[in-house]
């Protein structure tokens, strides 16, 4: 499997916008949370970098979303499986070239990435809008306020999150709130990564 270090190096070979590698690594983070909460410790690693990969393609090739992205993990020697687990966090959506991805999440390392993706947003999002601009010291019933507010961060699709809740089979408040508590435990580790590549520039 590709290491941790090759896959970012890759990642950031496509993407330059802080933005986006802020994204990727947060998507990570929880990916790599939610492997030890549900009791995938060893798939760990793997989970990681599938949402360190997920949006490889969104920041050079948006209108190719989940399609562009084939052509660039595999000139990078990622391997097939963890490619499907890339591409399964569009499915259903019609990207912005008129193609329906229809690469089903078929493991629940894929279903939680379907979920998980749309809603680090909205939280990171509801987070930039506090005193602390901070999930750590965020509830689950501001965090819900937030989401029930349709003209808030709009950009993030309650309707992808909810598909997501559904296909894990679980409650919406159970992935808002698991969300929740995965971006708090690793948004020390992300800001000191992000202010690290920041000095390295």
């Amino acid at each position: 499997m590709i290491t941790r270090e090759e896959a970012f190096n890759l990642l950031k070979k496509y993407n330059k916008d802080p933005f986006h590698i802020q994204h990727s690594l947060t998507v990570e983070a929880v990916m790599k949370w939610y492997a030890k909460e549900l009791g995938y410790e060893d798939e760990e690693d793997r989970w990681g970098i599938v949402g360190l990969l997920h949006d490889i393609d969104f920041e050079l090739y948006p209108e190719e979303h989940c399609l562009k992205a084939v052509s660039l993990l595999r000139e990078g020697g990622v391997d097939e499986g963890i490619i499907h687990s890339v591409c399964s966090h569009g499915y259903g959506i019609t990207v912005p070239c008129g193609v329906t991805i229809d690469v089903e999440p078929i493991h629940e390392m894929e279903k939680v990435l379907f979920a998980a993706d749309e809603l680090t947003g909205l939280i990171w999002a509801a987070a930039l809008m506090r005193p602390s601009k901070s999930t750590k010291d965020m509830e689950l019933k501001s965090l819900k306020k937030k989401y029930k507010s349709k003209g808030f961060a709009a950009g993030c699709s309650r309707e992808v999150i909810e598909r997501g809740a559904k296909q894990l089979g679980w409650e919406l408040d159970k992935l808002l709130d698991m969300t929740l508590k995965a971006m708090a435990a690793s948004e020390d580790t992300i800001n000191a990564e992000m202010a690290a590549e920041e000095q390295s520039k």
